[in-house]
């Protein structure tokens, strides 16, 4: 055989063995029944499972947190006010408080979990008594180290004017009060910001350092007693101011600490 004609031979047949070495057409394939496979059928089946936290986990976790401050507001009674009658005088605030710290410093709670504590204590029988004074402190303290900076309080609800509301109330915190407050109102202010929608009883930001208090309608004697600091605006009649140290005090916009017109512990 001639050499061209060898070559030629050889040719034709490797150009027959990759022809048959090629895939099958398509339609080769459906009639042999192997369909080709789509690289997204497997997440055809994944299933997307959203996460619900049952109804009664929810409330379960709330009562467990209200169990919390409560029983907290109930060692604070134990310490500092076992026969009842508690004398407000500055050391003694000053302790009642430190107790309310220790025992609401490892609570996670909320600002709701506040307003829940308030209306309790009037409203259920798991709270023993509600004394103005400890319970003032303790819900001064409360707000003082709630994660919001913003807190809504419905007092006016309760029969009881609490005292000492806004105890120390730090700087960049604003406490917003739906009713009336008793007496010491704002005491010893640190720079946060506290509106009282009704009135305010007497001795409002005394010893106050710095921060603003807002009465919408009236407060009663010795107002700002030793305040350092701050402005107090009261939207009614101011009854009688204390000895002021340093600070502004407004009656119905108008300057009446610094002034001349008012003195100190007089009535008006």
């Amino acid at each position: 055989m001639p050499l061209g004609d060898e070559i030629k031979g050889r040719s034709s047949e490797a150009m027959k063995t990759n022809h048959s070495q090629k895939r099958p057409p398509l339609q080769t394939l459906f009639k042999e029944g192997l369909k080709p496979q789509n690289p997204f059928e497997e997440f055809q089946s994944f299933v997307f499972k959203k996460r619900e936290i049952p109804l009664d986990h929810i409330v379960q976790s709330s009562e467990l947190v209200m169990d919390k401050i409560r029983l907290g507001y109930e060692k604070l009674l134990e310490e500092e006010a076992k026969e009842l009658v508690w004398m407000v005088q500055y050391n003694t605030i000053i302790k009642a408080y430190e107790v309310a710290e220790r025992y609401i410093r490892d609570i996670d709670y909320t600002a709701e979990d506040i307003e829940d504590f308030c209306f309790a204590l009037e409203n259920t029988h798991r709270i023993p008594y509600l004394i103005p004074g400890p319970a003032g402190i303790y819900i001064s303290a409360l707000c003082n180290y709630a994660k919001e900076n913003e807190i809504v309080l419905k007092l006016s609800e309760l029969k009881t004017e609490i005292n000492l509301i806004g105890f120390r109330l730090p700087k960049d915190k604003r406490m917003i009060i739906e009713g009336d407050t008793g007496d010491f109102t704002g005491i010893s202010l640190e720079g946060g910001e506290l509106v009282i929608e009704g009135s305010a009883k007497n001795w409002t930001g005394a010893g106050m350092r710095s921060g603003k208090i807002l009465v919408k309608k009236n407060v009663g004697l010795h107002t700002g007693e030793w305040m350092m600091g701050g402005e107090i605006y009261v939207g009614g009649r101011v009854r009688g101011l204390g000895n002021v140290v340093e600070g502004k005090i407004f009656e119905r916009e108008k300057l009446i600490y610094p002034g001349k017109s008012r003195y100190p512990n007089h009535y008006y």
